[in-house]
Order: C-alpha cells, then sequence, then structure tokens
C-alpha cells in the first residue's frame, strides 16, 4: 500500500477542512448540543458502580498490560541508540543490555506481588507512602513522580506510535506532530465519553500485538534453523568498541529501562478482579513477567543476529518485520497492531492520571476541581490537564520518541523506590507469617531501584532530565503550598457551634444607575421587591451631564433617593469607593453595603464587543477589593 505526497497533503488539508467546520458549527450552535454529541448524555452518580466489573484474570492480563507490554516495541531500540554512535561493534551490547532489563523486571513483579499482599484495595505507590511515611513530602514525592511519568508515556507512546506508522509510510513523517496531537485529542474524547463499559474490547487489540510479537519472534527463530544463528551480518560477540566506557553502558541500560513503566498499573487495579483477588493479580503479574520478558529477549536476540542497527526514519521493529515477511500483509498486521496498542497504552493512562489525581486532590494537595467527576463519571478535569501536558512536550519534542526517553523513567522509578521503602516500613510495623522474606524481597528492591533511579538522573541528566528532576520539587512545593491554603481556609471558617450564631446586620443598598431607561426600571423594580430603601448612585463626569440626570430624575418621579457623584478623572471607581468608605465610617455598628450593578446581556456574542462592559470590570475589582454583597441585575435585549 502506497500513497503519494499529494494525496497525503489532501488528505491532511480534508482534516484541517473539517475541524474548521466543527469549530464553525461550534460557535454557533448551542455549547450543550456539542458536548452532547462528543461526549454522550450525562449519566446519574448512581451508574458509577453498574458500569464496572470484575475481570478474569486471563482477561485483566491484555487490559492492564498494554502500557507495560506496549513498550517492548521501542524500549530495546531507546538502550542501543546510546551505544550505536560506537560504531557496529556495539550492537551485541544489546544482549547483556536486554538480559539486565529482564532481571530487574523479575525483581520488580516480585516486589509488587508483595505490594498486592500488604494492600489487597490498590496499594499505589501514594497510598503506600501515605500509609507508612508520616511526612507528607514523601507521599508526594511519589504521586507527583507518578503523574509526571504518566504525562511522558502518554507523549511516548503516541509519539512511538506515531513513528512506527512513519516507518511504514515515510511519506507521514513530516506530519507526525501534528498527527499525534490529533490521537491525543481522540484519546480525550474516548475517555470523557468513558468507556469502561467497552474495557474487555480494548483487550483484543493488546493480544493481537502479543501474537504478532511472538510470530514475529518465532520466525526468527525458524529463519536462524535454516540460514544459521551466526549470519554474515551477525556483529561479533563480545568486542569491546573503542570509547566505550561504563558510563555509556548504564545510560543504554537506563534508556532500554523505559520498557519497565506501566509495572505499577496491576498492583493500583486489585479491585477489579474477581475473587480470590490476590492470586489471581499475582496471576497476572507472572503471566505478564513472563510474556514480557520472552518478547524482550526474542526481539533483542534477532536484533543482533541481523545486524539492525537504529534509524531515525525507521524503527529496529519496523526493519526486523521487513526482514523476515517483506513489506506484504504481514508486515502491515504487525506495524498496526503495534500503533493500535501503543495507542492504547496512552489510553490506559488517562485512566491512572486522572484516577491518582484526584485521590491527591481529595487530600488536599491538588486543587479539588480534579477530584469531581463529569457527566459521564470520569475524572473530565484530570483528562484534560493530561491532555493538555502531553500536547506540549510533543510539539516542544516534535513527536521524536528518542528526545522524550531521557525524560522518561526517572518518575516511575522514584515512585517504585518510595514504594519499595514503604513496603519495607510495613512488614517490621506489622510482621505477620514470613514478614522477613517479604521485607528483604523489598530491601532488595528498593536499593536496586533507587539506583536505577540515580543511574537515570546521573546519565539523563544532560539529555532532558534536569527538567524532570526541576519540575518534581516544584510540584512537591505546590501540593504542599495548595495543602496549606485549604487548611488556613478551614480554620477561618470553622465556627463555635455554641458561640457563634447569625445576627441581623444594617444593610446599606446602592444601585448604580447610568440614566433613565428600561434597564434601570427593571434593576428598581427588582430592588423594591427586596423591602429595603436603596439609594440610587449615578457618577457624572461634567456639570451639564449630572445637571441633567437630576432633572430627568425628579421628572421620573423620584422613586427612590438619588445621589450624584462627580468624577474628576472620568472614572466610576474612585468616587464610588468614597461614598462606601463614608458610609461605613458612618455607621459604627456592623454594617453591610450592598451594590445592585444593571446590566444588559446583547442577543448576539459579537455585540459585546460594542459596548465598554464597565458592569463587569465594576464587579470584579469590588469582588477582589472590598468585603461587600454584589448583585448583578441583568436585562436582556431582544435585538
Amino acid at each position: 500500500m502506497q500513497f503519494d505526497h499529494q494525496t497525503v497533503v489532501k488528505f491532511l488539508e480534508a482534516i484541517v477542512f473539517v475541524g474548521a467546520l466543527l469549530a464553525l458549527w461550534s460557535s454557533v450552535t448551542n455549547f450543550s448540543s456539542v458536548k452532547r454529541f462528543l461526549i454522550g448524555r450525562p449519566m446519574r452518580t448512581a451508574e458509577l458502580h453498574a458500569q464496572h466489573t470484575k475481570l478474569i484474570w486471563f482477561i485483566a492480563l491484555p487490559i492492564l498490560s498494554a502500557d507495560l507490554y506496549s513498550s517492548v516495541s521501542y524500549g530495546p531500540e531507546s538502550g542501543i541508540t546510546e551505544l550505536i554512535k560506537l560504531g557496529p561493534d556495539a550492537r551485541w551490547i544489546i544482549l547483556p543490555i536486554t538480559i539486565s532489563t529482564v532481571m530487574l523486571l523479575a525483581i520488580l513483579i516480585l516486589s509488587y506481588i508483595m505490594g498486592i499482599w500488604a494492600y489487597p484495595n490498590g496499594g499505589g505507590a501514594y497510598a503506600i507512602a501515605k500509609d507508612n511515611f508520616k511526612p507528607r513530602y514523601v507521599a508526594l514525592i511519589a504521586s507527583s513522580s507518578l503523574l509526571i511519568d504518566y504525562v511522558l508515556t502518554v507523549a511516548v507512546s503516541v509519539s512511538a506510535a506515531m513513528e512506527a506508522v512513519a516507518s511504514a509510510y515515510p511519506v507521514v513523517a513530516p506530519y507526525e506532530t501534528i498527527l499525534a496531537i490529533s490521537c491525543v485529542l481522540f484519546l480525550v474524547v474516548v475517555n470523557l465519553r468513558g468507556v469502561a463499559e467497552s474495557a474487555k474490547l480494548f483487550a483484543w487489540p493488546t493480544i493481537g500485538f502479543m501474537i504478532c510479537m511472538l510470530i514475529l519472534i518465532f520466525t526468527g527463530f525458524f529463519d536462524e534453523i535454516n540460514h544459521g544463528f551466526v549470519q554474515p551480518q551477525t556483529p561479533s560477540f563480545g568486542t569491546v568498541p573503542q570509547g566505550l566506557t561504563t558510563l555509556l553502558i548504564l545510560k543504554a541500560f537506563s534508556s532500554a529501562c523505559s520498557a519497565l513503566t506501566g509495572i505499577e498499573t496491576i498492583s493500583n487495579a486489585v479491585p477489579v478482579f474477581r475473587e480470590p483477588q490476590q492470586k489471581n493479580a499475582i496471576k497476572t503479574y507472572i503471566a505478564l513477567g513472563t510474556v514480557t520478558a520472552i518478547t524482550l529477549l526474542g526481539f533483542a536476540y534477532h536484533l543482533y543476529v541481523q545486524g539492525i542497527s537504529p534509524n531515525p526514519q525507521n524503527t529496529m521493529l519496523s526493519q526486523l518485520t521487513g526482514i523476515y515477511f517483506g513489506h506484504g500483509v504481514m508486515y502491515q498486521i504487525i506495524i498496526w497492531f503495534t500503533f493500535i496498542v501503543l495507542i492504547l497504552a496512552a489510553n490506559s493512562t488517562f485512566t491512572g492520571f486522572s484516577q491518582l489525581a484526584a485521590i491527591v486532590a481529595a487530600d488536599g494537595f491538588l486543587p479539588r476541581g480534579l477530584s469531581n467527576r463529569g457527566d459521564r463519571l470520569g475524572y473530565s478535569n484530570g483528562i484534560i490537564v493530561l491532555a493538555a501536558l502531553a500536547c506540549i512536550l510533543i510539539i516542544t519534542f516534535r513527536a521524536k520518541t528518542n528526545a522524550l526517553i531521557p525524560l522518561y523513567a526517572i518518575g516511575v522509578f522514584l515512585s517504585f523506590t518510595v514504594a519499595q521503602f514503604g513496603l519495607m516500613r510495613r512488614w517490621k510495623r506489622v510482621k505477620g507469617s514470613n514478614w522477613k522474606i517479604k521485607f528483604a524481597i523489598n530491601t532488595f528492591g528498593g536499593i536496586l531501584t533507587s539506583v536505577v533511579a540515580a543511574i537515570f538522573a546521573f546519565t539523563k541528566f544532560t539529555g532532558g532530565a534536569w527538567v524532570v528532576l526541576i519540575v518534581l520539587p516544584v510540584i512537591i512545593l505546590f501540593s504542599l503550598a495548595i495543602r496549606n491554603h485549604y487548611d488556613n481556609i478551614a480554620e477561618q471558617l470553622r465556627i463555635d457551634l455554641n458561640l457563634t450564631h447569625p445576627t441581623a446586620n444594617k444593610v446599606v443598598t446602592l444601585v448604580l444607575v447610568s440614566g433613565v431607561h428600561q434597564v434601570v426600571n427593571n434593576t428598581l423594580s427588582f430592588v423594591k421587591g427586596l423591602d429595603v430603601d436603596p439609594i440610587a448612585v449615578y457618577v457624572g463626569y461634567d456639570d451639564e451631564s449630572t445637571e441633567r440626570m437630576e432633572k430627568k430624575w425628579k421628572d421620573w418621579g423620584s422613586p427612590c433617593r438619588l445621589v450624584v457623584l462627580r468624577s474628576k478623572y472620568r472614572s466610576l471607581l474612585e468616587p464610588l469607593m468614597r461614598l462606601i468608605r463614608a458610609i461605613e465610617l458612618k455607621n459604627e455598628e456592623s454594617v453591610t453595603v450592598h451594590v445592585v450593578i444593571p446590566q444588559f446581556i446583547p442577543r448576539k456574542w459579537w455585540h459585546n464587543l460594542l459596548h465598554n462592559q464597565s458592569a463587569l470590570m465594576l464587579r470584579l475589582w469590588l469582588l477582589r477589593n472590598k468585603d461587600i454583597v454584589i448583585t448583578s441585575v441583568p436585562f436582556h435585549l431582544q435585538k
């Protein structure tokens, strides 16, 4: 299947045209109608629990493994990319790097199995840290690290998906960034609609990708049986290339470890399993670890045998698939399954980010708006925030996976480390059966993950890791400031139920008037219905206007007392503030100033541009600077 450049350009122009039509349509139609079309009908709160079903472990496996398993398509390539500048002799190092990655995978899975036993209701790193460490910042290290990693997961997965397609269709390469952003926006709509009921459907692409990778690996073994396990293009094993250093090896290892992100998903999702939940979650971990290890080792081995080198225009997976299957049907199937599963990996992250943000927000460390459920019962604010941050990264790094990898996985390994040390404290505190063995496993895991996190920070610092290492403490400080703000508010709002009771305040009602017309009549009619004695306030800029207003008011029958203020500098605010201060000084007892502002509402949105919006500006300034009550009385224009 081939597409010429002109066809692709026309296709993209059509997308832009359709997008422009949709934007125009949404601007001239009711927003709620557009929202209903894209997101669907609002759901009742009572439907929240009805949409969750318990999963059998072998169904949960593909659903929860998309994030981890999809990264095998770019993990080994990310590792060898760091060494390829040393020349062809460095290509064999992909084997020991991948073996080390698989060993780390096994240790992490064993450590997280310990977490499942300790927290059967879902033991995410934040929950573990909050339960086992008193200082707030420790739990915030875990949550902030994971939130950063979730953002990077979306950016990396979508970028890798576009690179997979661009490898098969090079004509798409110039448009990777805009297409990646389009994919993120599509995922936003999918998640805002709430597709929990379709979760089982999402299992099939992951199963398809697993099958494709296993077919690729076994095809490689058949090829090697026929043509030899050492072929002419196979690099010599054990040759030490000139310029190879320990630092380079560690840098390559840390890049390859990007294949381990998403391993915490099963531990966080224990409640979605059928009973016995813990055993089924552990079965899923063992199955996922086994198939991921086989895939990583087999994929890396065939890359070594075929002597494949990284190519910015053609992924190593695409190169290997092309060698075994050409560019026929099987090649197309593998490429498109790779694309789909990488998009699904990003999709699963939307749920993880929004749920974690909601939990942290409920504890008061993030804006509480992140804990609000949207029309479809998902945490829509968190979904939108994640998409916006991921799009910023995609645009900044032009949807290039290798450019994003240096920022990737630092956060997740920090959260791994916090979780391991939290479990150590738990075993020491709770003890129980075999607690010493569990303690030893998590101790070893904690030391290992902290070493890997340090390797990431050191080897990737100049490549972009410094960004994460700066952003992480900023988020933690920001979270602590938010919690301090909420605590201060709670302290100021707290009352003694026995001593504090509402009492009647004296209220002085001021009605701002700009003349004698229908809007003012509508406003005064409203105020008189409150059974108060209002004071109309008119601000004049010259003697002529004030005299004209006083005469017209008298001719109207003086519906209430009129106070005319003169403004030397053509400002509404300055004379009004003088009047409010005078009222407050005159009344020694408690007095509340009530300012009523008439406001006419134009029929068409662009009519607002033709008016000075003085009512809106007054309202904003008074709310920000004075303890007064403000009421806007609308008058809707008909033409």
